[in-house]
């Protein structure tokens, strides 16, 4: 088999699995369990089959990097432990039948994430019918600006981290942690800076299909669109979340930039009233 059927055979068995996990344990976070773990394989999968291209082991190594760093971040959060599901999906199924959340897990978090999943790896496949070259000035461009973003995710993360034990702490001790949702750091210049620059290194490994190519648009760059487009959705559904949990949250708003890190707006005295 070519290295695109095996990569949609791994991806049709991993779309299965998940679903039948989801349903025997009524957990519906099986896909975000594997959302860091695939990619590797799939790309993997391109790097073997080109005979280990030099451009093509560089994308796999870079995605390794990226996979395994998300992965242990996951982990620490108990995403891989029983009960450590999205707090989303519990949210989500409050707002729909039973009935109604049964095809949601089957079509939109099951098949469709997953082939979003597959779909953000298949640059890879671009660069593995371009055919072997040799690495050059725009590969090391790529690599560096893929890495910077993943340090910059890093950096988000472990603030996100940090922010959240504090509040932890604080109810252990009895007190009402205030402020409620994270506002420093890099949250200052964006409301969601893991989430831009998760979108961004994926834009980033399609670059390297530019690369291989020559040519700017190819198919592939479906992928990095529907990672967009799912993140956006996330970002309105997470944020109706955190309007409703806190009444400050309309005020960061306001000022600070919804993904782009960007220097935040001043606070309008409007919008301070509001706030007290």
């Amino acid at each position: 088999m070519g290295p695109l059927l095996v990569c949609l055979v791994i991806g049709a068995t991993i779309t299965l699995a998940t679903w039948l996990a989801s349903v025997a344990t009524r957990e519906y976070s099986w896909v975000d369990r594997i959302w860091s773990i695939a990619p590797i394989v799939y790309v993997w999968v391109f790097a073997a089959a080109s005979g280990f291209d030099a451009r093509l082991v560089l994308m796999s190594v870079l995605v390794s990097a990226w996979g395994i760093r998300l992965t242990l971040n996951f982990a620490r959060k108990g995403g891989y432990r029983p009960g450590g599901e999205d707090y989303r999906w519990s949210v989500l199924r409050g707002r729909m039948s039973r009935a109604q959340f049964a095809v949601f897990n089957l079509l939109f978090i099951s098949i469709y994430q997953n082939a979003v999943i597959l779909l953000f790896c298949l640059p890879a496949y671009t660069v593995f019918e371009a055919g072997a070259s040799s690495l050059g000035t725009a590969d090391v461009v790529l690599s560096i600006i893929f890495v910077a973003l993943l340090a910059g995710e890093t950096l988000a993360d472990e603030q996100q981290w940090a922010f959240h034990r504090w509040k932890a702490a604080e109810r252990a001790a009895g007190r009402t942690p205030q402020p409620g949702f994270l506002q420093s750091g890099l949250f200052r210049y964006s409301r969601h800076p893991n989430f831009f620059f998760e979108q961004a290194q994926w834009w980033v490994f399609y670059g390297f299909a530019v690369a291989a190519t020559g040519v700017w648009l190819h198919w592939s760059v479906s992928g990095a669109v529907l990672l967009t487009t799912l993140f956006v959705g996330s970002t309105i559904f997470t944020e109706s979340i955190s309007r409703s949990k806190y009444p400050d949250y309309d005020a960061y708003r306001a000022r600070t930039s919804p993904i782009v890190p960007w220097i935040p707006r001043a606070r309008s005295s409007r919008a301070d009233e509001r706030v007290a």
